[in-house]
This record gives structure tokens, C-alpha cells and sequence, in this order.
């Protein structure tokens, strides 16, 4: 551990009572020693990993922890605290805390430093003798390894060598006896720091008391090792207990699987090997076939039904939104250059001029309408893969096809995804003999899936999703007045609530959906130009506030102002997250007050458009664009004034001190509102 941590980043009697004042009391030593350079900086990184997921761990532990490009180097302060923090752990607040600093670019060795750490606060012995030493520098010595607790390495050589006994004792002698159950598991974490080598020694721990043969493969920050594939070959059962995506997922294809998050790791690892071997048992098997991606597999952590829809069908958007804004922007530039009649212009195989301008337009114009032909059959094959991996793509794509060609539109992509991802996973339960284990994926599970896809879309429920998708089409078409700018308004509160979360991308579909024809109708351009101007007040708001009332953020935020201004130009809502990470109480209800009122304004003044993204690079495309940039500056205008009343009155609050300001400012409430939400 070297000089990771020394006496003066300890603190035996920390007196903080929340998280965000403990992680600033353990930081603030950090600066002190020089390895972080901006305290509020990092602290912000600190509260976004924290956001992602709570960091408390039963047995009284809590290690928040990120990586970040304001730490110097490598450090571990120490706090214990004697009336307990909560973390978030189930099992009540943490009376031991564990802050780890990684820099953005860390190296390898002090990564396995860390890794190494992690695995010791599995240790009861180790916990238990952080919580009986007396002085900062014996706890610092014993976190570093310099001293050990008596009975660690006793019990770990007596463990040892009983899990070698018991595996001995177990093993295939050749002469007919059988064989422990063997497991292997992958563990992931956001950080790759700590919860990921955690679960790892806690799965490994509970495998050698459940007498199973149980091996890791941790895929930490400092690289993974892969497992030799004649062990993944002989494993009898697969637990995947991660936060972000498995990577090379299809080594473990056509084993009994069981997917967690990684704190499940932790937590219960004897539950997981019981459940792993009771799918073995019952000769359930699962397919994965893909390596992670962002968006991959989000739904299969343990999360209730309703979050597993909801992220599914997030993946299938994440995925079609490249096809919208590149075909999108296409078609509105042919119409730009070669007129509102440019649709109507013969094929550019048949007649294609370089000397003319309009021949250009239909061009763009063309391929911009081959690009929108993938939208639905893209949505609803991704919906299939973020269910079922890659044999869901097959049933997807078909079903997302069949829709686009029978006039179901948006509805029916999603329809045919869920429905394809569902027949896939339905097939991938039923047991099968290990010798076609091989070619389900392959050629079975398309064959039958997109069968039964094929059949529901064209003879159950197509028709009646193609009326629903003709009904809302007409309802859209027909608002005008008061329900226009109605919608308006609820368009832009969706924008504005999550700054492209899940609630930002169903109002973005919704208007997507409307334009993703050739020929849209006026009432579906004037619901694209309403979300996409809600949608950039956020990052101008936030922008303009640190320009107006500059104390009122911290440096870090003042340089993350003038990144949002071209980013809420661009139309990028996330350029709000950091300021709604840090302060989202005030952050979001200014940002939601601003984007109703440009929703609302750009509905009332008819403005329109017909590029599903550019920001203020696609105004020539826009109608009214003079009045258009009116709806934003004015909703740009209520965010910036609501975010700085709402931060003044929090400022003119007295009793708080300095260090427990997220500021860092002496003029913080007395009861300070967490980091982030």
C-alpha cells in the first residue's frame, strides 16, 4: 500500500452524521496532503458514482469511491465513526469508512493495490481490528499490511487447507467418483475498484464453504484476466454479478446462468451458487452470445419488472437515434436545398445531374428516406436484443419490418420487440440436450422466433396497432389552440425532468415518431421543434446562471458553464447533469419551469421542424425560427432566474459551516440536502 495511506489520512473520531460530510471531512485530509486539487471537483465525482448506486455494505462498511481527473494519485483516507453513517446497506448505517481516490488514469498496480483492500474488508478479522485500534498510525499500518490481525492468516491457512481437503475428498479419483459442482463468475462495478473484487471474495468465500469448485474472474479497471475456456468448458453454472455490461459474454453461452448486480455479490453469495445449481439441476439454460455494450442487458440486475421494461425499451431508442438524427438531418437538408417539392422528385438512379442544385437536394433527400426505413425494424430489434441478446435481433428485426411495411409505425416497433425478446427468451427455457446447446442461437431459436413473430404481427395484433398508430397520428394532427400548447407544455416538462433519462427519450421518441415519414404533418413538426427547444433550455439555463450570479457555484461548476452553453446550443441535455448531480432540488424544477415555457411558446407561435436534432445549426430548416429563438432565450431566462432564486434563499439560510457546504462557501443551510438524488 506504500504511502496510499498514512497517519494523517485517518481519522478515528469522525464526527460527520451524513455521507456528503464524511466523503468532505476524509477529502479535505486529501487535499491537505496534495493528491486532490480540487475538493469540490472531486467531491462532484464522488457524488455522481454514489448516485449510480449506494455504496454501503452490511457489516457496517462504507467506501465511497470514484475515479477522477482532480486526483493526483492513488489514495485511501480512513474515517470511523461511532454513531454510524448511512450508506445506504441494508443492515443499518457504517461505522467504518473507506474513501478511495483513483485518478482518471490510473495505473495497473496501484489499481491492484486498491483491489487488494477490498478483498481484506471481506475479512471479519480485518473489520474487526480497524474497529478496536486506538492510534491513526496502527490503523494506517494495518490497512497498508505492515501489521496484520493475529488470527487472519491462521484461519486463512487453516480455510485453506480445508477447502483443499473437502476438494480432494471431492474430486473425480478416475475411478467413477464425482466431482464438485464447479461454478464460474465474472464481477463488475462501475469503478472496477472496489465492489467488483468484493463479490469476488465473497463468492469465492461461500464457494469453498458450499464444498463447490468456484472461480473469478473479476473484470476490474486494471484489466481482466481471462479464464482459461477449458474451465468456463467444465463449469456446471454461470453467476454474472455486475453493474455495467460482462464483457465477451458469449464465453459463458448455454450454461445455467444467474444475473445479479454486483452488491447481490456481496450480500448473498450462498444464495446465488443455490440458485445456480438449482437451475443445473432443472436443466435451465441461458445463451448469452455478445460481448457488453452500454445499453446491454440492463434489465437483468435484480431489478423489478417495470425497470427491466423500461430500460429494455430505452435500448432499442438508444439504438434508433443515430438512424434519426443522420436521416433526419438528410431529408431536411434535400428540402433545403432542392424545395418543398423535392419528395416528389424521380429516383437518382434514373436521373442525377452534378451541375444541378436540385439533383443534389433529392439526393439527400433520398438516402435520408433509406436511413428513416431502418428506424422501426432497428427499434424493435434492439428491444429484442437489450431482452435476449444477439438471437434476439433476428425476431426483432422481422417483427420491427412487418411493422414499418403494414403501417404500424412507433407502436408497433415496440410491440414487435417485446414480443420477439419474450418468444426468444421463452425458448431459451426450455431444456434441451447439450448436443444442440451449439446451434440454438444460431439457427433454431431465429428459425422458430421469427416464425411466431412473423405470424402474431401479421394475423393477431398488427391490424389493431396499425389503427391505434392511425388514431394518434390523427389526434396529433388535429390539436390546435389551447391543447397545442398544452402539449407544449408537457413536452417540455418530459425534456427537462431527467435531462435524457428514460422520461427526456420517450418525449424525444414521441416526436421522432411523428417526423420519421417522408411527408409529415405540420402539428408533428411543431411537436419536434417544441422538444428539441425544451431540451436545450437545461444547459443554456445552468450556463447563463454562472455568468449572472457567479458566487453562487463552485469552480468546478463555473467551468462545467461554459461547456453548457455549447451544449444546450447543440441541443445535448445532459450538459445540465452535473449541475442537477450536485444540486438537484433546485437544478431540476428551474430547468422544468424553463422548458415548459419554451414548449409551450414554441407551440403558440407555430414554429416547425423537420430535423430531429442540430440545435441551433438546423434554425434555416426551422418555421419561424425568429420567434422560435424567442421560446428559447425566454425559457432560458425563467431557468437562470429560478435557479438563482431557489440558490440565494438556500445561501441566506444561517447555522451551517463551512465544511458542510457543498459549496464549500460559510453561508450553507444548517441541514445540508444530499450531493445528489
Amino acid at each position: 500500500m506504500s504511502e496510499m495511506i498514512t497517519a494523517d489520512l485517518v481519522d478515528l473520531d469522525l464526527s460527520a452524521q451524513t455521507k456528503d460530510a464524511a466523503a468532505r471531512a476524509l477529502a479535505e485530509r486529501m487535499v491537505a496532503k496534495g493528491r486532490v486539487t480540487d475538493l469540490d471537483g472531486f467531491l462532484a465525482d464522488v457524488a455522481a458514482r454514489e448516485a449510480q448506486m449506494p455504496t454501503g455494505l452490511d457489516g457496517g462498511i462504507g467506501i465511497p469511491h470514484c475515479r477522477s481527473e482532480h486526483v493526483t494519485e492513488p489514495t485511501l483516507a480512513f474515517g470511523r465513526s461511532a454513531a454510524g453513517i448511512d450508506f445506504g446497506a441494508a443492515d443499518g448505517p457504517a461505522d467504518l469508512i473507506f474513501l478511495i481516490a483513483a485518478p482518471a488514469g490510473a495505473d495497473d498496480a496501484h489499481l491492484t493495490i486498491l483491489s487488494s483492500l477490498a478483498r481484506q474488508l471481506m475479512n471479519d478479522e480485518f473489520t474487526a481490528a480497524l474497529r478496536a485500534v486506538d492510534d491513526a498510525e496502527s490503523a494506517a499500518a494495518l490497512i497498508r499490511g505492515d501489521e496484520a490481525p493475529a488470527t487472519v492468516a491462521d484461519d486463512s491457512a487453516a480455510a485453506s487447507a480445508a477447502a483443499s481437503a473437502e476438494a480432494a475428498a471431492g474430486s473425480d479419483d478416475g475411478d467413477g467418483g464425482a466431482r464438485p459442482f464447479r461454478i464460474v463468475a465474472v464481477t463488475s462495478c462501475p469503478t472496477g475498484i472496489a465492489h467488483t473484487y468484493m463479490a469476488a471474495e465473497a463468492l469465492e468465500n461461500a464457494g469453498r464453504e458450499a464444498g463447490v469448485e468456484l472461480v473469478v474472474e473479476p473484470q476490474g479497471s486494471a484489466g481482466f484476466t481471462r479464464l482459461d475456456p477449458a474451465v468456463i468448458a467444465d463449469a456446471d453454472g454461470v453467476i454474472f454479478a455486475h453493474d455495467v455490461p460482462v464483457r465477451e459474454k458469449e464465453r459463458f453461452a448455454g450454461k445455467p446462468t444467474v444475473d445479479v448486480g454486483v452488491k447481490a455479490g456481496i450480500n448473498k453469495p450462498a444464495q446465488l451458487i443455490a440458485d445456480v445449481r438449482g437451475k443445473a439441476e432443472r436443466g435451465e439454460s441461458s445463451a448469452p452470445a455478445t460481448g457488453g455494450t452500454p445499453v446491454e442487458r440492463a434489465g437483468e440486475s435484480g431489478d423489478n419488472y417495470g425497470t427491466k421494461l423500461r430500460k429494455w425499451l430505452m435500448t432499442g431508442v438508444s439504438y434508433m437515434v443515430p438512424f434519426v438524427a443522420a436521416g433526419g438531418l438528410l431529408l431536411a437538408l434535400g428540402f433545403a436545398i432542392g424545395g418543398w417539392e423535392i419528395n416528389k422528385a424521380p429516383s437518382v438512379m434514373e436521373h442525377f445531374s452534378w451541375t444541378q442544385v436540385d439533383s443534389w437536394g433529392a439526393l439527400l433527400f433520398q438516402i435520408g428516406g433509406v436511413a428513416f426505413g431502418f428506424l422501426i425494424p432497428v427499434l424493435a430489434g434492439y428491444i429484442a436484443y437489450g431482452m435476449a441478446d444477439r438471437p434476439g435481433l433476428v425476431p426483432g428485426f422481422v417483427g420491427g419490418m412487418i411493422a414499418s411495411n403494414i403501417a404500424a409505425g412507433f407502436l408497433g416497433g415496440l410491440v414487435a420487440g417485446l414480443l420477439a425478446g419474450g418468444i426468444v427468451l421463452s425458448i431459451q427455457k426450455i431444456k434441451i440436450p447439450p448436443v444442440l446447446r451449439g446451434i440454438m442461437p444460431v439457427v433454431v431459436i431465429p428459425l422458430i422466433s421469427s416464425l411466431i413473430v412473423g405470424f402474431l404481427m401479421f394475423v393477431v395484433v398488427g391490424k389493431p396497432i396499425a389503427e391505434a398508430q392511425k388514431g394518434m397520428t390523427d389526434w396529433l394532427a388535429g390539436l390546435s389552440g389551447t391543447n397545442a400548447i398544452l402539449l407544449g407544455v408537457l413536452l417540455g416538462l418530459m425534456m427537462c425532468f431527467d435531462l435524457g433519462g428514460p422520461v427526456n427519450k420517450v418525449a424525444y421518441a414521441f416526436a421522432t415518431a411523428g417526423i420519421a415519414v417522408q411527408d409529415p404533418s405540420d402539428a408533428a413538426m411543431k411537436v419536434m421543434a417544441a422538444v428539441m427547444a425544451a431540451g436545450m433550455v437545461p444547459p443554456l439555463g445552468m450556463a447563463l446562471a454562472t455568468v449572472v450570479r457567479k458566487k453562487l457555484f463552485t469552480p468546478a461548476e463555473q467551468e462545467n458553464g461554459k461547456a453548457a452553453w455549447v451544449l444546450g446550443a447543440s441541443f445535448i441535455s445532459e450538459g445540465a447533469i452535473p449541475f442537477a448531480a450536485a444540486d438537484p432540488l433546485r437544478v431540476i424544477p428551474a430547468s422544468m419551469a424553463g422548458g415548459a415555457v419554451t414548449g409551450a411558446l414554441s407551440m403558440a407561435f407555430g414554429a416547425t421542424l423537420r430535423a430531429p436534432h442540430g440545435g441551433i445549426f438546423v434554425v434555416p430548416l426551422i418555421g419561424s425560427p425568429f420567434l422560435y429563438l424567442i421560446a428559447i432565450a425566454a425559457g432560458t431566462c425563467v431557468t437562470t432566474a429560478l435557479v438563482i432564486v431557489l440558490k440565494s434563499m438556500r445561501k441566506q439560510t444561517p447555522g451551517a459551516t463551512a465544511a458542510e457546504s457543498p459549496e464549500g462557501t460559510a453561508a450553507t443551510p444548517a441541514k445540508k440536502e444530499p450531493v445528489a438524488a
